[in-house]
């Protein structure tokens, strides 16, 4: 078997819910699906931003398999 990890920091919206560039996901889920891999795992970690206008960050690890 062959494994992808990858991480990608997902940050919330300062106005409303839900996060800023789910489109970042899923496009490097998709690239990583067009060259055979499946996703296996993903986890992910929270961290608060104290920046002007900041929103939270998620940074999801991801981790592929092709068999």
């Amino acid at each position: 078997m062959e494994y992808v990890v990858l991480q990608v920091v997902l940050k919330e919206k300062f106005i409303g819910t839900g996060s800023g560039n789910l489109t970042e996901l899923e496009k490097v889920i998709n690239t990583q699906a067009s060259k055979g891999y499946k996703l296996h795992t993903i986890t992910t970690a929270s961290s608060g931003s104290k920046g002007f206008m900041g929103g939270d960050r998620i940074q999801a690890t991801l981790v592929f398999e092709k068999l």
